[in-house]
């Protein structure tokens, strides 16, 4: 892992395939700080891997970008344009999207009415009514084109695997103009054959030119997926490295030399 690799910002120069950038965020939550100084650039369909122990601010940073928390300080450029996220309405507003690990679907519902939980399709007067038969089709559209194969539109998620409800959650996060995507341990629990579904459908979505932010305590998934990888610990982006730059080896030697570092300093307390 070179020195060049090891530098945790980018150098000023040619940004015109940047579709995020972080400047100097901080976060705290009263006497806890959970983001000391975060410096991290996006490009557009990159995919980006965020490795962290629990407690170094993997989460937080997550929160700050989807709009659930604001920063104390620092700021955040969306295609070079400085953007204030006040909500998630806000992210969303600039093509912001967030999957987290629990999904936020409801399992007794249908697949088509999960991809349009909270933005459901209406007809009619003073009383809307659901407009089912178009939001079916344009669930079954949308899921073709992004080659997830469901067998039955209509089935309720909770008769789908551990892979077919996480591209579902993924599916109903791009299927608006979404620019940059946040997964939260996207592969959690998957065996091979999901996964696999799962890594088709983020190289897709990166082919399209979404960009996306992956978390995940699997080195070996991140491996398989990002072109990039940043660490943060305590708070900071300590590594940032290309893929090609390092190995599966070479990152977790840098990870336990700095798990020993810090217990050898006294960790503070930080949030997740």
């Amino acid at each position: 892992m070179s020195d060049v690799a090891s530098t945790p910002s980018e150098p000023d120069g040619d940004r015109s395939n940047e579709i995020l950038r972080i400047e100097h965020i901080r976060k705290s939550f009263g006497a806890v700080v959970a983001l000391r100084d975060i410096n991290l650039h996006l490009n557009r369909g990159e995919v980006l891997g965020l490795v962290g122990d629990n407690g170094t601010g993997k989460s937080t940073l997550v929160k700050v970008l989807s709009g659930f928390h604001r920063p104390d300080a620092g700021r955040i450029l969306i295609e070079g344009t400085e953007v204030t996220l006040h909500s998630v309405r806000d992210a969303r507003r600039q093509g912001i999207e967030t999957v987290y690990q629990d999904l936020a679907l409801i399992p007794q519902m249908s697949i088509y009415h999960n991809l349009f939980l909270n933005r459901e399709m209406t007809f009619g007067g003073p009383v809307r009514m659901l407009s089912n038969r178009k939001m079916r089709r344009l669930a079954a559209e949308y899921l073709a084109d992004i080659r997830v194969s469901i067998p039955d539109i209509d089935a309720t998620v909770e008769q789908l695997s551990g892979g077919q409800r996480q591209a579902i959650a993924v599916a109903r996060a791009t299927r608006s103009e979404v620019k940059i995507l946040l997964l939260d341990e996207p592969l959690a629990a998957m065996g091979a054959k999901e996964s696999s579904l799962i890594i088709d459908l983020i190289r897709d979505l990166s082919a399209r030119g979404v960009s996306l932010v992956i978390i995940d305590h699997n080195y070996t998934h991140l491996f398989e997926l990002c072109d990039r990888l940043n660490v943060i610990e305590q708070g900071q982006i300590t590594l940032d490295t290309a893929v090609r730059d390092t190995s599966l080896e070479e990152l977790t030697a840098y990870m336990v030399t700095e798990y020993r570092k810090q217990i050898m300093a006294g960790r503070p307390d930080a949030s997740s």
